[in-house]
């Protein structure tokens, strides 16, 4: 993604209500209902890691996305997420490690899509990418 003209979403990294890559998930959704979502979201939008987090928090898409859609600011989709979510503290860190460092070493298919996702950035060369979210930060400057 070279282009400087689009909106980009937050980094995975960022955290709402104790949840990694909530606040991306929005951006994400907060920009496909205005148009505004750069095609290279499109095929994981409520996918991937977003599609994780629904999973994790019984959330389905359909209904996430009317949250978001009718909420001005994160704060009123945050409250939405601490009325409605009821996921015990263990699961959400268990959750946030495994995103946090996705592909585990000892997935060897997963690895490998590391690696392949890398290449297609331009980041083969990285050593100090280890992860997805490294991935995606760098992909989008901010690493």
């Amino acid at each position: 993604m070279t282009e400087p003209s689009f909106i980009r979403p937050r980094s995975p990294r960022e955290v709402m209500c104790g949840w990694v890559h909530l606040p991306r998930f929005v951006d994400k959704l907060r920009l496909h209902l205005a148009g505004r979502l750069h095609p290279d979201y499109h095929d994981n939008l409520t996918r991937g890691f977003d599609g994780r987090w629904l999973a994790t928090a019984g959330v389905d898409a359909a209904g996430f996305t009317e949250v978001v859609r009718r909420s001005i600011t994160d704060g009123e989709v945050a409250e939405w997420v601490r009325e409605h979510v009821r996921v015990d503290e263990a699961t959400k860190q268990a959750f946030n490690a495994a995103l946090r460092h996705y592909p585990p070493a000892e997935d060897g298919a997963a690895q490998d899509r590391l690696r392949l996702r890398k290449q297609q950035c331009g980041l083969a060369d990285r050593d100090d990418i280890r992860c997805m979210f490294d991935v995606i930060d760098a992909d989008e400057g901010r690493l």
